[in-house]
């Protein structure tokens, strides 16, 4: 028997959701700040910086107080895009869960219990304006707590988010992740999701080249049910364990 189980979201759910959403996005930044390290830009600012500081002012404590202010300017980077997608989620679909998921058919929220605890979450929504007047399902909000990981709680997720779609005859399931995501890149080229488009999902995200992939899921979606995604081409995948 799972160490878990998944059901439908409930209101004394809410401080639990908000809390592994919370530190679901806050774990995303150290990977983040490692990435923008790595950007050739970046590189040039911090060894190039305090040297022409150094050369002008001829202070090496001067130019040290420089590299660590950079350090901190481009943590700040790194913790911006993500601080802001909590705040805009926190002030839309989260805000109130039971009536952005349950008040209309065709969408809902679910949660993986463990011991009295919720350690996963996944939302699904219909897309308003469908490409090509298909009728989609948006999987959104897909995380497993930390120590939770690697129990196949994610998988369950999508799967019944899956099942959902299938049964309420949506036509794709569609998400939106960033580029960064890798850990779920095994979860979902199993499952059978493929790359759709890549963008900027605003200015913040462009400054620190992180774009955001669409993926989708082509009928019949049962077939994600099975865990192989044979002959479905190359995966882009959102977070999960």
């Amino acid at each position: 028997m799972a160490p878990y189980h998944i059901r439908k979201y409930q209101d004394n759910d809410r401080k639990w959701v908000i809390d592994l959403f919370s530190k679901a996005m806050a774990e995303h930044i150290p990977t983040t700040f490692r990435h923008i390290l790595k950007l050739p830009q970046t590189l040039v600012l911090l060894l190039g910086g305090p040297l022409a500081l150094f050369l002008v002012s001829g202070s090496w404590v001067l130019a040290f107080v420089a590299s660590l202010a950079l350090f901190a300017a481009l943590r700040f980077l790194a913790k911006y895009p993500w601080k802001q997608f909590k705040v805009m989620s926190l002030h839309t679909d989260l805000s109130d869960i039971t009536k952005s998921y349950f008040s209309e058919s065709g969408s809902c929220f679910w949660v993986a219990e463990s011991k009295g605890q919720v350690v996963g979450i996944v939302g699904a929504l219909p897309v308003k304006k469908p490409i090509l007047q298909k009728k989609q399902l948006e999987l959104l909000h897909l995380c497993v707590a930390p120590e939770h990981q690697g129990q196949g709680i994610a998988k369950a997720l999508v799967r019944t988010l899956l099942t959902f779609a299938r049964d309420q005859g949506y036509g794709e399931v569609v998400l939106t992740t960033s580029l960064l995501q890798h850990s779920a890149q095994a979860l979902y080229q199993h499952l059978g999701f493929q790359k759709m488009s890549q963008f900027f999902l605003s200015t913040s995200w462009r400054l620190i080249s992180i774009s955001q992939i669409s993926i989708y899921l082509l009928p019949p979606l049962c077939s994600g049910l099975s865990g192989t995604g044979a002959g479905r081409g190359p995966v882009i995948c959102f977070l999960a364990d």
